[in-house]
């Protein structure tokens, strides 16, 4: 007999799955400020080990922006104990992977290695909190590598500096308006004094979560958590946590760019609440309306039915303070960006008026267990996810409950935030043309 999954079968099977998600972990400080978040799983023989530090790009200081993504860089370069281009060679040795990345609000490292590999995991972060090498050989090294990444992805990438030029616009006090990879001029001006700085200011355990997951022993795993962080001494002064928020946009804000591109682009720009508030919710879901999928509005509407862009989509973006949500299409050939303007303003305009289908809510709400399941199914994310809870909700515990917040979230509040901040007299429009359109 031929089998087959219905989606009501398919729905059930997701909210079963969201619903018996229980990661159990244990957490505590150190007596130096250091938060640890410890869980056990002898699923798989790996252990994920990282460290989250809660400093991004919003914590420089004028004139030195790219220090936070700079220093993401620069702490492979060794330590005291390691020498210059050997972190990663204890790694590779063991069997392990590697990465950091930086946001806006914090920056990240982790290494996945086999479980019994997990003394060397903390030895080389504990390392890297109390005996980084900051000094001028390794930054100049990084300098370059840092310059030549923001020519790769940035200055020489289509539309790479897009989100650069969206957020200047944006932003006018919040420091939301310098993106982590910084400016050119920025990271040559920078001289030894300022990364040392920036590293005893920040990198120290009062600010930073050590999140453990995977196959280990949570008792013995303390012990080796006090042997490798309990003497690293706490931070001293205070760290900045309240910056100036962003007025309200009070009107439409628009200008144009003109880039090494073949075809035109059209940007919205919004303002939107804090990840973690009420409306942030549906936000986020509205997003996932608008461009999650090959079924979404956007992408089914103005890429698809009427082949006015090549891409289209709706990003919000998930910020520690009030941040923003970008609209963006790029115009097929021979379409004018005015005429793909107003197809965008019609999808928003149409979600603004009338409330989504009840099929189409099952849907989306599909899309938010599925996303947020497979965000959590291996060690390296639950790691990370405990890490993010705890620091920017102080609740580890989210990683368990937060989908419950998603699923208070009614079609009508979609509707209604909708309405709230995709404002047409509250926001920025760039058109991204062709420097050949340039007059």
């Amino acid at each position: 007999m031929k089998r087959f999954f219905s989606p009501l079968f398919f729905c059930i099977f997701l909210l079963q799955a969201a619903v018996a998600q229980n990661i159990r972990f244990v957490e505590y400080d150190l007596p130096n400020g250091l938060k640890v978040i410890l869980h056990e799983d002898h699923s798989t023989p790996i252990v994920a080990v990282s460290v989250m530090y809660h400093v991004g790009s919003k914590n420089e200081k004028p004139n030195r922006s790219g220090f936070a993504h700079f220093f993401e860089h620069l702490l492979f370069e060794g330590s005291e104990n390691i020498k210059r281009g050997e972190f990663d060679d204890y790694i590779n040795n063991a069997g392990g992977t590697n990465n950091a990345n930086t946001s806006f609000d914090r920056t990240y490292y982790h290494e996945v290695l086999p479980s019994n590999q997990l003394a060397l995991g903390l030895w080389l972060e504990s390392e890297r909190m109390l005996h980084a090498k900051v000094e001028n050989v390794g930054i100049e090294t990084q300098r370059q590598v840092v310059k030549e990444e923001r020519r790769l992805r940035v200055d020489n990438q289509p539309y790479g500096r897009l989100l650069e030029e969206v957020a200047k616009r944006t932003f006018k006090v919040h420091p939301y308006k310098s993106l982590p990879i910084g400016s050119m001029e920025d990271l040559d001006a920078a001289q030894e004094i300022d990364y040392k700085t920036f590293y005893k200011d920040f990198y120290r355990p009062d600010n930073a979560i050590l999140s453990v997951a995977g196959d280990i022993d949570i008792e013995q795993t303390k012990k080796l958590v006090d042997v490798y962080f309990r003497g690293i001494p706490r931070g001293t002064g205070e760290i900045q946590r309240k910056f100036p928020q962003e007025p309200p946009m009070t009107s439409e804000t628009r200008d144009t760019v003109y880039d090494n591109v073949q075809l035109p682009a059209v940007v919205f720009s919004y303002h939107i609440p804090a990840q973690g508030t009420e409306d942030f919710y549906a936000v986020k879901m509205l997003g996932m309306l608008l461009s999650q999928g090959s079924s979404s509005r956007m992408n089914k509407i103005i890429v698809d039915e009427q082949q006015k862009a090549v891409f289209a989509g709706s990003f919000p973006f998930d910020l520690e303070d009030p941040g923003a949500n970008i609209c963006f299409a790029i115009a097929n050939m021979g379409v004018d960006p005015s005429d793909l303007e107003k197809s965008m303003d019609a999808v928003i305009a149409d979600v603004q008026s009338n409330l989504m289908s009840e099929t189409e809510f099952q849907k989306l709400q599909n899309q938010v267990e599925t996303d947020f399941v497979t965000a959590n199914n291996t060690m390296a994310g639950i790691a990370e996810s405990l890490a993010n809870y705890e620091m920017y909700y102080g609740d580890a515990n989210l990683i368990n409950t937060e989908l419950d917040r998603y699923r208070k979230v009614t079609r009508e509040d979609i509707l209604k935030v909708a309405n709230k901040y995709f404002k047409k007299n509250a926001r920025v429009v760039l058109y991204w043309l062709p420097k050949m359109k340039q007059p």
